[in-house]
């Protein structure tokens, strides 16, 4: 059924134009009446076709269009949600998740005097995190964020010179917010690994655009980072391993969870740009050439043919990190227990 079909029960909103129209203006009654409260998931793609009985193509244009009034937001892992505060249609689209409260009332703070002489480097650093948290690393630049703080783009170099020390400034700022717990008990290794790990996990997942920004050959040097790593060396000390296998173990568990967590930003410009989630995504591969080639093809692709046989499997990028954290500590175990130190 393609955007002139009939759009089911989309004319119960009162609403005339077009299937999407209807069923937008449907949703966002729903949302104004509270039906939706902020947070709350709206119906995905698939659900609105079955709901109205119109095409895919048409639920796309619907979130799109509640997207970019800035009604409803993508959140990896959850699906389209409802923002927190509605916006009138053609105001300016929160595109990410906002960023932190505490960050938001620290620039408000910032901003009291207003002026450029009262800047600073700290003002900016906040600023250039709202931005990047809610619209993207694409977005970031030194004359957006002079737009974003109403100064001329020179007086920000005043402060910062560049964005490299931007950054540099910014990812300090990502894992200060979050400080690592307290310790584990001596001996307890794959407790401590694992704690650390899981930060980095929720860093990552709270700010998207960070992980791409990271590097293990070139490390940007940040102290509130560097301290994840001396806690790995500190919980690994004692167990027989060398200082090369002890560093090899912490920063290839790190890269771990930021090479996956690469995804998180990959992940909300993909739902932005398609109005779908990864698993409406994927259901909407079912049933087209290339997904019968790989799952049907008995012959060519056997082991494809036989999982698509069995039951669901979660591919979501938590599930990835889950398996792949144990099966990265089990395996650091295995190299402890060949050196003879105390397993954890």
């Amino acid at each position: 059924m393609t955007e002139s079909g009939s759009a089911g029960s989309a004319g119960s909103s009162g609403s005339s134009g077009s299937p999407s129209e209807r069923i937008a203006a449907e949703l966002r009654r729903r949302i104004a009446a509270g039906e939706l409260a902020p947070g709350a998931r709206v119906p995905s793609t698939r659900r609105i076709t079955q709901e109205w009985g119109v095409a895919m193509a048409t639920a796309t244009k619907v979130l799109n269009r509640l997207r970019e009034e800035g009604l409803v937001r993508a959140v990896p892992g959850v699906g389209t949600v409802v923002a927190g505060q509605a916006r009138r249609p053609g105001a300016a689209t929160p595109k990410r998740k906002p960023a932190p409260a505490a960050a938001v009332k620290a620039e408000a703070g910032a901003r009291r005097g207003g002026g450029d002489g009262e800047l600073g480097s700290e003002r900016i650093v906040l600023a250039a995190l709202r931005l990047a948290d809610t619209e993207g690393l694409a977005a970031l630049s030194m004359r957006r964020i002079a737009t974003e703080l109403d100064v001329p783009t020179m007086s920000l170099y005043r402060h910062v010179p560049g964005k490299d020390e931007l950054l540099r400034l910014m990812t300090g700022v990502c894992f200060a917010e979050q400080p690592l717990p307290a310790p584990p008990p001596p001996g307890q290794w794959r407790e401590g690994l694992e704690a650390v790990a899981r930060l980095q996990w929720a860093i990552y997942r709270r700010h998207p655009w960070l992980a791409s920004t990271m590097s293990f050959t070139r490390p940007v040097l940040v102290a509130d980072a560097a301290l994840h790593t001396e806690r790995s060396l500190a919980v690994l000390a004692g167990l027989g391993l060398s200082g090369e296998e002890m560093a090899h173990a912490a920063v290839t568990l790190a890269a771990f969870a930021c090479g996956l967590a690469v995804h998180f930003e990959r992940e909300v410009q993909a739902e932005q740009d398609s109005g779908m989630s990864a698993d409406e995504w994927m259901d909407g591969q079912h049933g087209g050439a290339d997904h019968t080639e790989l799952m049907s093809d008995a012959e060519r692709f056997p082991m494809f043919e036989s999982l698509h046989r069995g039951p669901e499997i979660d591919m979501s990028l938590n599930a990835l990190f889950e398996f792949g954290l144990v099966r990265m500590l089990d395996g650091i175990g295995a190299l402890v227990e060949r050196r003879g130190g105390a397993e954890g």
